[in-house]
């Protein structure tokens, strides 16, 4: 089982128009109200293909109870946390070539009671049967006011009970997490930039770059590249791999069905690769942020090899 902690969910209201013309009235051609926040996404991801997972979803206000209503139509197996704020609302356009601008609000601070009954139901649904979690995904933007090493202490906190802990989030929080020696992080390339300051313009680049990761503690990198694909650096090997997207809908939640793919495949190795791009690269295709089923993922049209280190990236100067 896998088990998902988002500290900062949301309602994700994603609106495809024409084009995104500043001072003028633009006509929607759609709209899709989802759940969101990564954790939440990861786990809408491997429910839709049958993977054991748990979420566990702070929730706060008319807008909390919104979401856990919207989860539960879905049918996710989840542990709410009730919190004295109000859940965010995020809105997303989306553009058909692809282009996507989000607006994401700010979410509601934690209290250091709030973040403790937070962990300990996390700890609590790892180890509530006799197998156990396999994983816990702690992901996403922080609340404000929530201190930037709280990643950290989690991971500390998980790890000491035998749970392997994938992190993914960005700054500060990214940095402090790598101390706390995570079993996996995956940041994008602006991420990767971040946390490592390191111009990144080549494939040999982003495998330099997640090399750093690694020496400040991760012992796994999955770096995330959208349309340039992803490479993976571990203890065993260095490999890349991209997925072939004809028609890109929206790239909200794609990070999340990629590293939904990547633990559903075992957490390591080629293979997990390869699932992780066909996952995301399927949820690119999909509107709104929809996570990926069987019939939706194209494992076929995936590569997976060694990275040439002087590809260039197509996002390097964006």
């Amino acid at each position: 089982m896998i088990v998902t902690l988002t500290l900062n969910p949301s309602l994700d209201r994603t609106i495809e128009i024409a084009s995104l013309d500043r001072g003028t009235v633009i006509r929607a051609a759609a709209a899709h109200l989802d759940p969101g926040g990564k954790g939440v996404n990861v786990s809408r991801a491997l429910l839709a293909n049958a993977v054991a997972a748990r979420a566990v979803v702070p929730y706060g206000g008319d807008e909390g109870r919104q979401l856990v209503r919207l989860l539960a139509a879905e049918g996710l197996d989840m542990v709410t946390v009730p919190v004295s704020g109000r859940t965010r609302s995020n809105v997303t356009l989306a553009e058909p070539d692809g282009t996507i601008t989000k607006i994401n609000e700010p979410g509601t601070a934690l209290s250091p009671a709030e973040l403790d009954t937070i962990a300990e139901a996390v700890l609590a649904e790892a180890h509530s049967d006799d197998k156990g979690a396999d994983w816990v995904v702690a992901s996403g933007s922080l609340p404000p006011e929530v201190p930037a090493d709280v990643y950290a202490r989690l991971c500390r906190r998980f790890a000491e009970a035998g749970i392997h802990v994938a992190v993914d989030t960005s700054g500060p929080a990214l940095v402090h997490a790598l101390g706390a020696a995570p079993a996996l992080v995956k940041p994008n390339l602006e991420e990767l930039r971040g946390a490592t300051g390191m111009p990144i313009r080549n494939l040999g680049d982003v495998v330099e770059a997640a090399g750093k990761l690694r020496a400040a503690g991760a012992r796994t990198v999955l770096a995330s590249l959208g349309a340039d694909g992803a490479v993976l650096v571990e203890e065993h090997g260095v490999w890349y791999g991209e997925a072939t997207v004809t028609e890109p809908r929206s790239s909200v939640g794609a990070g999340d069905a990629m590293l939904a793919g990547f633990l559903a495949a075992g957490g390591r190795g080629p293979r997990a690769l390869a699932r992780a791009l066909a996952w995301g690269a399927a949820a690119v295709r999909l509107p709104g942020s929809r996570m990926p089923g069987p019939g939706d993922i194209d494992p076929d049209g995936v590569t997976v090899g060694p990275p040439g280190p002087d590809r260039p990236l197509t996002a390097s100067n964006h």
